[in-house]
């Protein structure tokens, strides 16, 4: 597929316009940040390589959803609602000459709309199935998080019901695990409470379709 652009006298010039064929392709990060990208996947540079993926499922986006009502009522209503700053779902995160796509970022404590591209304060992932996606959102999205400066990663785990909460300490990672049956508190977001038994009913509510009924 391939959109078109007219210059000024009047060529026609094809664009590509990337989409679940174009996986695997190479490509420069000046190309991915100018790219047109088909509507409905995930599209992500890694070392220079382009990784398109399905679309996060329900499981993922309706716990994301309510993380961000849960965000935006506090923003809204608590006394110090006004440390959030913005959140954001399906965000590009660039770190380094990567491109990652986070489930939600949070920029908390500016005083003032980000930037674009402005790395965030928080990024948050909600794990999905298969080792390579656990390695991917564990350890090498955590290291590149951490080292452009975000102050906190959060990984929602629906399988293990855990919420993961790294920081750097020094120049390494910590982690804390937090059970379903907590609840989480970030100072970068003060008064806040992230509710781990309301995700992750959410997620788990998805589990089983009920049966199709006959038309």
């Amino acid at each position: 597929m391939a959109a078109t652009i007219r210059s000024a006298d009047r060529k026609t010039v094809a664009t590509p316009v990337f989409g679940p064929t174009s996986n695997g392709i190479s490509m420069t990060p000046e190309e991915f940040d100018q790219g047109e990208f088909e509507a409905g996947w995930r599209y992500e540079l890694i070392r220079g390589v382009l990784v398109v993926s399905p679309a996060p499922l329900e499981e993922e986006r309706d716990p994301n959803g309510e993380l961000e009502y849960l965000l935006r009522l506090y923003r809204d209503t608590h006394p110090k609602g006004k440390s959030l700053d913005k959140t954001l779902s399906e965000q590009t995160v660039v770190t380094g000459e990567n491109r990652r796509r986070a489930d939600r970022v949070i920029w908390a404590g500016l005083g003032r709309r980000p930037r674009r591209r402005e790395q965030p304060t928080i990024v948050v992932e909600f794990v999905s199935e298969s080792r390579a996606n656990r390695y991917r959102d564990y350890e090498e999205k955590r290291d590149e998080y951490l080292a452009i400066g975000v102050r906190e990663y959060w990984v929602f785990d629906r399988f293990d019901h855990t919420m993961s909460v790294f920081r750097l300490h020094g120049s390494s990672p910590r982690k804390r695990d937090y059970r379903r049956t907590q609840t989480y508190k970030t100072p970068l977001l003060p008064g806040f409470v992230v509710p781990l038994e309301r995700l992750f009913a959410l997620a788990d509510s998805w589990a089983d379709d009920p049966p199709a009924t006959p038309d």
